[in-house]
């Protein structure tokens, strides 16, 4: 994908002086009394921040936290918490601006915090009048908020239409060679696991993955109708009969290719869904009418190491199983070690996908762990992310 890259710019000399508006995504959790109870977001952005004031740019940085109500202002949507973390982190006081659409002072070498672009009328729905005065704010408009680049938005593609420059950060540009490394060019076999409880919030991607990949890995939910379109009972685990059909669709595409969809051969049950109910290992042609399937049984998981072992490239979208209970997660253990063993390369992301590798220790394991939830499954779908789009046209000028 050719976008113009900030690092590039810096390198020749291009920022300095210059005023450099960065969107980051800044959206942290935050408890009931407003502190921040996980910063990684924060951290990931200093690169970038870090990169420019370096050059000698005048710093402008803003991001959405939460869902605020446009032209509303509430102290719990402000980003006065996140302005205070960015400064520990920078060794340096990050004021906060409020009210700055129509105007910021700041200086070469300063850095400056604007206040949630989302209080901003406009920047949901792209109103072109606010991102014009908002390029108007900067001679560099910087993207590096992937996780917020399957939006359409003021500050994620109205500015970088009409700023003078648009270009992406150390982060989105990290996102974009990730993506294309394991989609676009991927060393074989390519393996993707997609799991998580419905097959219908992503059956799209199972469908665009199909047309793609060596092995389709499907755990959780998704899991248990592939077994039913496989002609196996599942007792009353969890599962979308209705979308039989589309399930063996993809079964079906996937072996027209020479490709699988492997089928768990034993399964991890239980008889109510409770961290201490008995786990049971079952083949998965002996599972009762009452029991529930929590994970993918020792004999499943085993098989599908030795494959991801194997593997070019992997892509991990989701556990396998129930890991949050210490019972039901060896399967999820037992995969989320085999990628950090294997020679390939990884591309892992979303929410329960990134818990599953803090819980196994293996961070430094994985090629790239995407920071992006919606964004990185919009990729897997197949579908050209706004952000990059816009980013591409410029670069074409």
């Amino acid at each position: 994908m050719n976008i113009l890259r900030f690092e590039d710019l810096v390198a020749q000399g291009k920022a300095a002086g210059q005023r450099v508006f960065i969107r980051a995504d800044l959206n942290v959790p935050q408890d009931d009394a407003g502190n921040i109870t996980e910063d990684t977001r924060i951290r990931a952005s200093v690169p970038a921040i870090a990169l420019a004031l370096k050059a000698g740019a005048a710093v402008m940085v803003t991001s959405h936290l939460g869902r605020p109500t446009e032209g509303e202002f509430k102290p719990e949507d402000s980003l006065a918490p996140v302005a205070k973390r960015l400064g520990e982190l920078m060794g340096r006081e990050v004021k906060l601006v409020s009210n700055w659409v129509d105007g910021v002072s700041v200086n070469p070498g300063e850095v400056v915090l604007l206040e949630n672009c989302r209080l901003n009328k406009g920047e949901k729905k792209n109103n072109e009048e606010l991102a014009r005065k908002m390029a108007a704010l900067c001679d560099i408009f910087v993207n590096d908020a992937f996780g917020t680049a399957h939006r359409a938005e003021g500050t994620t593609y109205g500015i970088a239409q009409f700023a003078k420059i648009a270009c992406a950060g150390p982060l989105l540009s990290a996102e974009i060679d990730a993506i294309s490394k394991a989609l676009e060019a991927p060393k074989r076999p390519l393996l993707a696991i997609v799991a998580g409880s419905k097959v219908s919030t992503k059956l799209t991607i199972l469908q665009s993955l199909a047309r793609n990949v060596d092995g389709l890995i499907v755990g959780g939910g998704i899991a248990n109708t592939f077994m039913l379109a496989a002609g196996l009972k599942i007792g009353k685990s969890l599962a979308e009969p209705d979308l039989l059909g589309e399930a063996t669709a993809v079964i079906a595409a996937m072996k027209a290719r020479g490709a699988e969809v492997p089928i768990p051969e034993d399964v991890v049950v239980a008889k109510t869904f409770a961290a201490d109910a008995p786990a049971t290992i079952k083949a998965a042609n002996e599972v009762a009418d009452d029991d529930l399937i929590l994970d993918i049984g020792p004999k499943t998981a085993a098989k599908l190491a030795a494959q991801l072992k194997a593997a070019g490239t992997i892509v991990w979208n989701g556990p396998m199983g129930v890991f949050e209970f210490e019972a039901f997660s060896k399967g999820t253990e037992t995969v989320a070690r085999a990628i950090a063993e294997s020679a390939a390369f990884s591309i892992a992301g979303g929410g329960d996908t990134l818990a599953a590798i803090a819980k196994y220790g293996i961070e430094k394991d994985v090629g790239y762990i995407s920071t992006g939830g919606g964004a990185f499954l919009e990729v897997l779908e197949g579908k050209t992310l706004p952000a990059f789009e816009i980013l591409s046209k410029r670069a074409a000028g």
